[in-house]
C-alpha cells in the first residue's frame, strides 16, 4: 500500500487571493488586455460541432460489442464529453454569448450538456461562480476535497482509487460540504438531459446511453485529460496553490490549462488566455507550470507529498446575503 502522505492536514491561509491584486497589477501595466475581454464568436460553432459528432456516435455504436462500446467511450467519446465540460466552463463565465446574453449562455450550456448523458451544466455554473470569489475557501469552494478525502486517500493505492471514483466525488461533495437549493434552471437541465437520453435509447436502443455515460465518467476519472483538476490548484511546490498547464492538450480542452491566467481573469475566452500570458510574460513566464498531465497524475499518485490534502484553504467573512 506504500508510505502515508508527509502532510497531515491542509494549509490554511488568512490573506486575500494572490489572483486580485495580480489582476489589478496587470491592468494596470498591460491595459490593452481589457480588449481580450468579451464573448468568444467561434465558441457556439466549435461546441455544436462536438455535440453533433457525439449524436452521430450514437449511431454508429449501436451495434457494436460492449467491449468496443467501451474501447471507444474511453479512448474517443468520453474524450469530447470531457472536453465539453470544459466548454460548459467556459460558457459559465458568458463568454459564448457575451454578459448581456446571460440567458443565452445558461441555455447554450444545457445544449452542450447533452452528450455528457447526466445534468450538469446548471450545477456547475452555481458552484464555479464560488471557486472564483471563494477561491479555497472553507465550506464555500466544494473543489477542496474534504478531510475524508485528505486522510484516507493517502497512498499510492488509495489515491488511484480517489482518481477513479472523481466523477462521484464532485457530484456528492457540493451536496455535503455547501448544500444549495435546487434552482429552476437545474429542473430544466435535468428535463431537458433526460428527454435527449430517452429519444437517443428510443432510437439506437441502450447501448448509445451507455457509450455516453461510460464516456463522461472513465474520461473524469482516470484519463491523461483529467490530470488538469489535480494540475490546478494541488500544491506541488508549497505556498503555490495555481498552476497553469502549457502542454498540447490545451488544443482539445478550450486552454484550461492556462489556469492562472484564466483566474486572474476569468471574463476572457480560453481562446484568448494564451495572448494574455504573451503580453504580461514577464508575470506568467516565471511561475512554476505543469507541461504534461500525465506526469501529473504520476507525481500525485506516487510522491508521499501529496495527496488530496494539498490544497490551500482559507478563512472569508462573507457579507449579509452571501
Amino acid at each position: 500500500m506504500g508510505n502515508k502522505v508527509v502532510r497531515q492536514d491542509f494549509e490554511w491561509v488568512y490573506t486575500d487571493q494572490p489572483h486580485t491584486e495580480r489582476r489589478k497589477e496587470i491592468l494596470a501595466k498591460y491595459p490593452e488586455i481589457k480588449s481580450l475581454m468579451g464573448p468568444d464568436p467561434h465558441l457556439k460553432w466549435i461546441v455544436s460541432a462536438m455535440v453533433f459528432t457525439q449524436i452521430l456516435a450514437c449511431y454508429l455504436v449501436k451495434d457494436l460489442s460492449w467491449k468496443w462500446i467501451f474501447f471507444w467511450a474511453y479512448a474517443f467519446g468520453g474524450c469530447i464529453n470531457h472536453s465539453l465540460t470544459l466548454a460548459i466552463h467556459d460558457i459559465s463565465h458568458n463568454v459564448a454569448f457575451g454578459n448581456k446574453q446571460a440567458k443565452w449562455n445558461r441555455w447554450f450550456a444545457v445544449f452542450a450538456n447533452l452528450p455528457i448523458a447526466m445534468p450538469y451544466s446548471a450545477s456547475f455554473k452555481k458552484y464555479h461562480i464560488d471557486h472564483h470569489r471563494y477561491l479555497g475557501g472553507d465550506s464555500l469552494d466544494v473543489d477542496i476535497p474534504t478531510y475524508f478525502e485528505g486522510w484516507f486517500f493517502c497512498t499510492p493505492c488509495c489515491k488511484v482509487i480517489w482518481l477513479f471514483l472523481q466523477p462521484l466525488f464532485y457530484v456528492l461533495r457540493p451536496l455535503y460540504v455547501n448544500p444549495k437549493s435546487i434552482t429552476q434552471m437545474e429542473v430544466h437541465n435535468a428535463l431537458v438531459q433526460f428527454v435527449a437520453d430517452f429519444i437517443i435509447y428510443y432510437l439506437w436502443g441502450l447501448k448509445p446511453v451507455i457509450y455516453l455515460l461510460a464516456g463522461s465518467i472513465l474520461c473524469m476519472g482516470l484519463h491523461p485529460i483529467s490530470g488538469h483538476f489535480i494540475a490546478e490548484h494541488y500544491m506541488f511546490i508549497k505556498g503555490q496553490e495555481t498552476y497553469s498547464y502549457y502542454g498540447p492538450l490545451n488544443w482539445i480542452t478550450f486552454n484550461v490549462g492556462y489556469h492562472m491566467e484564466h483566474h486572474d481573469f476569468p471574463n476572457i475566452p480560453g481562446s484568448k488566455l494564451y495572448l494574455v500570458k504573451k503580453i504580461a510574460a514577464d508575470y506568467y513566464d516565471n511561475l512554476p507550470h505543469h507541461d504534461s498531465w500525465v506526469r501529473v497524475l504520476w507525481d500525485f499518485v506516487f510522491d508521499p507529498s501529496i495527496g488530496p490534502y494539498s490544497r490551500v484553504k482559507r478563512e472569508f467573512k462573507l457579507a449579509k446575503g452571501d
